[in-house]
This record gives structure tokens, sequence and C-alpha cells, in this order.
């Protein structure tokens, strides 16, 4: 059954208390069969929720082209030194050897809604009863003038975990005695609000330790980012006068960019750089706009299930959605999935649904040991995601709090991953 968006968004409330009806699976014979796109934070707990809890009564197929997935959470820590690579790397042998996930590594480059099959760019298509997409963010192209894909290895972006991680780190050490480093910061929304901020401290540890005379230049086209007060007194205490960040009203938001020179202008002023970020723009993964799930950049869904609005066969999370008021982040891609993974089980086998829930924390490390956060507890409406409540780390905390709190993101990464990977 197709529905249109008024349509569909009218059954988002009662779709949790429906789910319990079991369909008639595409196959016509044999166990239902689930799909998901993309084996991040969202993707790869959907698939192992979904396989576990259903105990064999679902196929679970996982698409990814990688068969090393890089968190994109905790990256920043590799590049100021905290983390080994290997660290924040992780395979899909778990996934397919404990829980029987039939592990495809290739990109899905296209979706038939009617047929129920994703096509693969190897050739073929995956047939699905449901359909799980979490395929993160892609950039708007032309976004910051003068950078597009082809100069990603001359200025990279390092928001996508993996290689461009690797070579920005790389950059950032060879650095000459006294150099610039500049950060083109994205507009929002984007994936990990904090994220950028947090990179800006990690790079600041390196060279206040290597380069204490190079300078950091942020081009920031926001009037304000997530827990700013809280990195800007960790800046002044750590690096001096080291940052020097550009708003909108002095033409953050003004940017042109030359790979070829190495240079950026800010409003008019040209500034010679040795290492440039740019954090682009962005919108959801190809495959949500490729198979007509998006309004705009984001992918909207029904807060109950993580239903597409578009679709009702398919769940989309994380980064890629636009759902409401929870960030974009890898705790919440994961927090979704579960309620994802629930009510694909509901639908295809008549298990009991329960009301959706819904939590995010993002920790950010400003300096050794001196660890911050932000989060809030979140439930759905027929709307949208909406926040409940929320905390926040203050400023003027004392040392032991501060390590406390990195201490315990330490431990929630081992958490997430685990619960992503088994």
């Amino acid at each position: 059954m197709k529905l249109n968006r008024r349509e569909f968004v009218g059954t988002g409330v009662a779709a949790a208390s429906t789910l319990a009806a079991p369909i008639v699976h595409a196959a016509g014979h044999g166990k239902p069969k689930v799909v998901v796109v993309g084996g991040g934070a969202g993707g790869a707990t959907a698939a192992r929720y979904i396989a576990k809890d259903s105990e064999g009564e679902i196929d679970v197929t996982l698409i990814e082209p990688s068969r090393s997935y890089y968190t994109c959470f905790f990256s920043n820590l590799y590049i100021g030194g905290f983390r080994e690579l290997d660290s924040i790397e992780h395979s899909y042998g778990t996934l397919a050897a404990e829980y029987g996930i039939n592990v495809v590594h290739d990109w899905a480059t296209g979706v038939d809604r009617d047929a129920k099959t994703v096509a693969l760019a190897g050739g073929g298509s995956v047939p699905y009863d449901r359909l799980v997409l979490s395929p993160g963010i892609d950039f708007v192209e032309g976004s910051v003038a003068g950078w597009d894909l082809n100069a990603q290895n001359a200025m990279p972006h390092a928001y996508k975990g993996g290689s461009q991680t690797e070579l920005l780190k790389a950059q950032i050490e060879a650095m000459p005695e006294g150099g610039t480093f500049v950060m083109v910061a994205p507009p929002n929304p984007y994936r990990c609000p904090p994220g950028p901020y947090e990179r800006i401290s990690m790079v600041a540890h390196v060279l206040n330790t290597s380069n204490p005379t190079a300078k950091i230049i942020i081009a920031d086209p926001k009037e304000s980012f997530s827990k700013q007060a809280l990195f800007e007194e960790g800046w002044q205490k750590h690096y001096g006068g080291m940052i020097t960040r550009i708003g909108p009203d002095f033409g953050g938001g003004n940017v042109t960019v030359d790979p070829a020179a190495m240079t950026v202008d800010i409003d008019g002023e040209t500034v010679n750089a040795d290492v440039v970020n740019v954090i682009p723009a962005q919108k959801a993964g190809h495959i949500c706009d490729a198979a007509g799930l998006t309004e705009g950049n984001w992918a909207p869904v029904v807060p109950q299930t993580m239903q597409s609005r578009m679709d009702e066969n398919i769940h989309i999370l994380g980064d890629a959605t636009n759902q409401g008021d929870m960030p974009k982040s890898g705790y919440s891609a994961n927090s979704q999935a579960k309620v994802a993974a629930m009510a694909v089980r509901g639908a295809l086998t008549g298990s009991r649904v329960f009301p959706a829930k819904f939590s995010n924390t993002c920790w950010s490390l400003i300096e050794t040991n001196d660890g911050v956060k932000v989060g809030a507890t979140y439930e759905a409406t027929d709307e949208k995601i909406a926040k409940v409540d929320g905390f926040v780390s203050q400023t003027g905390e004392d040392a032991a709090l501060r390590k406390a709190t990195y201490e315990e993101s330490i431990g929630w990464y081992e958490g997430i991953t685990t619960d992503m990977f088994g």
C-alpha cells in the first residue's frame, strides 16, 4: 500500500498499536526479509537488534560498502593523539558469525519501492519486506564556494571516519612552525553539533605541544554553537590566544576557498593557510533522495516508529532524518535504531511494540581530562521527536568532575560499539 504524505502523517499515532499484525511478506513463503542500508550507529544497531530479538524468525541483510567501519565519533580524539586509529576501527564479523546477518559489502544505488528491492552497484538487487535506511550524510554541492569533493585531499572535510581523518591528522602534524590552520565550519543542521569545536580543541592540543606559535582560525556561519561557553572557557584556559573564531557578524558565513593556492577568503580578506578543514553543509545520504524519501535536504519520519512519511515499509535512522529535536549524533542514531527494530519486529512477527523512548548524550574533550557533555531525553509526539528534559556541563567545574566526565565518555564508547557490532 502506498500512502501520500498527508494520509501517512495521519497514521503515525496509530502505527505503534497496529504493527502487531504480521504482514504477508514479499517472497510469499519462508521468513520475512529485512534489508538494512548503512552499517554505522543506526544501521548496525538495527540489524543486530532485529536479528537478535527475532531469534531467527527474520532474515536480515546488511548492505555496507566498507569492510572496516571507522566511527566518526571519537575520531577527533584520534586527531588529538588520545586514541590510536585501530581503536575506532570495527568489523562486521561478529554480526555475521554470531547473529546470522548476511553482510553485503557493496553500495546500495537505488530503491524500487513498488518491487521492494534494493539495487546494488555490483549488479543485482536484494528484496525486502521492510527496509531500514541509515546512510548518514552527504554534502551539499556548492555550499562552500571553491570547494567540492575533488578538493577533499587538499582541503579535507574529515567528517566521515577513515582515510579523511588520517589525512587531516597528517596535515596538522606537518604544519610549519608558526603556521595557520583554518576551519570552515558548517551551517545548521549537521552531524554532531559539538564536533567541529571539539576538533578545534584537539588541533589546539596538538599544536600547543609541537607548534605553539601556530594560529587557528574558525570561519563560522552560525551565530552560536553547541556548548559554546564551555569551549570558549576551555580555549582561553588551555590555549591562550591561539584560536580566533570569526562569526557571521564579521563575515564568517561569506567564505571562498582556493585549494590550489591554499587560501581562504573570509568576507574579502585573504588568509594564507597551511591546513584547511572544510566542513560543508550537509544533507541525507544519497540513497534517501534516490528513493524519493526526502523533503529538502532531509528525510521526514514518523516519530513513533521511525518509518518514512513517504513509505510505510521503509524506516530511516540517524543523521539522514528530519525527526524533530534530537541532534544528529551516533548516540541518537543508536537510540532511534532500537525503536525502529522493535517496530519492524512487531510488523513482521507480531511481537509486542512498546512506546518509543529516545535519549542522547554528546561528550567532548577540550584538553587532557577536561571533558564536557550535553544531553537530553525525548518522546514521540504526533509531529516530532520532542525534547522532554536535558542537561549540560557547567562552566567553572572542578578538574575531578571534568576528568570523570571524560572517563564516562570512554565507557560509553565501549558500550555503544559493543551494542552496534556485538
